[in-house]
């Protein structure tokens, strides 16, 4: 099977296929591996909950982001 039969054939997949192919492609050209970017992710995450917990980090109200946001959208 040539990469020609292969794209043809994709293309044809239901959107939610392609996207999860395309995700496998995408990770099987990055040098870290998923496992490493999902230990990252939970890395950051203890990190940016260490900071709200201290009072480090600024928070902003949902009420103001979607104000902010409808401002934009006018």
């Amino acid at each position: 099977m040539n990469t020609e039969t292969i794209e043809e054939t994709v293309l044809h997949l239901p959107m939610q296929q392609r996207a999860e192919l395309a995700h496998k492609l995408l990770l099987s050209l990055e040098e870290v591996s998923e496992d490493e970017i999902a230990q990252a992710w939970h890395t950051e995450a203890i990190r940016r909950a260490a900071e709200l917990d201290s009072g480090q980090a600024d928070t902003v109200s949902a009420e103001e982001v979607r104000a902010a946001a409808q401002a934009l959208l006018r």
